[in-house]
């Protein structure tokens, strides 16, 4: 009853609208108060810096960093006008390269919304000139974005690795392969809306033309090749190619392209300690939340009700989906992840569900919750960005909400489109 009571306080202090740091920290502390007073608050202080002190949580600032200076420059320019150089002539031309240019960007910055807001007014014009109504081109900004997540250098993986223990070079393998079933599908879609609307192909450029562009955009290319190259290769770790990626950024932005200026580095720095300081606050709560979660038995109380139910892996994967989605619908991504995670995945260890596996679903549940009403965070970045109306947004992107739901139904229960690349690569 008073467990029930304590989460009834963090849904009161949510529809309130607190911020996240007390909607997490608030129902936390007084679960402590109740159940463990005796506990010394040194502890509790302890367990909300232990959080945040682990070696692979560095990757996400610098990944943050480098996203910021990708966005703000050229590269992001660069890499849309590669995808345009090879799929700008197929049908539905600007909405496959808005499809790719979300994969290519998120290959480089691990960032929906920084996806989002990079590539918004970059695209969205072209895709109106193409042809596409104001509401498909919105919906498909905002949905292809979700593939940022999945690409590699993912935050969200990261963030999940960080809770479970899982290998952060494992889930990037396997966010890759899912990554491009959900662009796959996206790009069906792509297809049939084109031919659907009339819209008429970009030109088809030749060889020559196509192979001038990858080389003018060598150095923007450059970025996904370090990334992915060096930590497929063994050479460098998924930290260690986040701290490359701020510096080889810094370097062609600021020495190649000259396109950002000391007054700028100062400004994208202070902005992304910001959004840096925002992600780990979180984080931190997150770390008190796993503490008390574990210590209340929450894991082994949801495997006894399953168990009372007569519930098999099935039954608890319809589960989590469904809790996921409703919570996408109203928290953030990391608080989601953090708030969600350390109950549900020891029940999926204990049903032999494999981690990487379970990571892809979880990842792609947020991936939902980034485009799905009321609160769809990328609905608001790209509102934001484009200057408009949320409402106009939300009703492009319900196709791509039934879409996600057809890919996430995939993921769940062909556990081998996860864990194909993983196996591959690793053994």
């Amino acid at each position: 009853m008073i467990v029930a009571l304590i989460v009834l306080l963090a849904v009161v202090l949510l529809a309130a609208g607190f911020e996240m740091l007390l909607v997490l920290g608030l129902p936390a502390l007084a679960y402590k108060q109740v159940f463990w007073g005796q506990l010394p608050d040194a502890a509790v202080v302890q367990k909300i810096v232990g959080g945040i002190d682990h070696t692979t949580l560095l990757a996400i600032p610098f990944f943050i960093f480098a996203a910021n200076l990708m966005g703000s420059g050229q590269i992001a320019r660069q890499l849309v006008g590669v995808i345009k150089a090879l799929l700008g002539h197929t049908r539905g031309g600007m909405g496959h390269v808005v499809v790719g240019g979300s994969m290519a960007f998120g290959s480089v910055s691990g960032s929906a919304p920084a996806t989002v807001a990079a590539l918004g007014r970059m695209v969205y014009p072209e895709m109106r000139a193409a042809g596409y109504s104001e509401k498909f081109s919105l919906g498909l900004l905002v949905a292809s974005a979700e593939t940022a997540l999945l690409i590699p250098p993912s935050i969200t993986l990261i963030v999940y690795g960080w809770i479970t223990g899982t290998s952060i070079s494992k889930l990037f393998a396997g966010g890759l392969a899912v990554g491009i079933v959900l662009a796959i599908a996206f790009s069906l879609f792509v297809h049939i809306q084109a031919k659907r609307d009339g819209v008429i192909p970009g030109p088809r450029m030749g060889w020559s033309a196509r192979l001038r562009a990858m080389w003018e955009a060598k150095w923007a290319l450059g970025m996904p090749v370090i990334i992915l190259g060096g930590i497929y290769s063994g050479v460098i770790t998924p930290t260690e190619a986040a701290a490359v990626s701020v510096l080889y950024a810094i370097i062609v932005e600021m020495v190649v392209f000259r396109s950002l200026n000391w007054s700028g580095l100062f400004r994208i720095t202070e902005e992304s300690a910001i959004n840096t300081a925002i992600i780990f606050v979180l984080l931190a709560m997150g770390g008190l939340i796993s503490f008390f979660v574990t210590l209340a038995q929450v894991p082994n109380e949801i495997i006894s009700l399953l168990q009372s139910l007569d519930a098999g892996r099935i039954t608890f994967l319809i589960v989590v989906n469904i809790c996921f989605f409703i919570a996408g619908m109203f928290v953030d991504p990391n608080s989601t992840l953090l708030v969600l995670v350390p109950p549900l995945y020891p029940v999926a260890m204990a049903f032999g569900i494999d981690p990487v596996h379970f990571g892809m679903i979880v990842t792609l549940n947020v991936c939902l919750g980034m485009i799905t009403p009321p609160f769809g965070l990328d609905i608001f970045v790209a509102s934001s960005t484009l200057n408009k109306p949320v409402a106009d947004i939300i009703r492009g992107v319900w196709p791509f909400v039934l879409i996600n739901l057809i890919v996430l139904m995939l993921i769940t229960y062909i556990p081998q489109i996860s864990l194909f690349v993983p196996k591959l690569i690793f053994g």
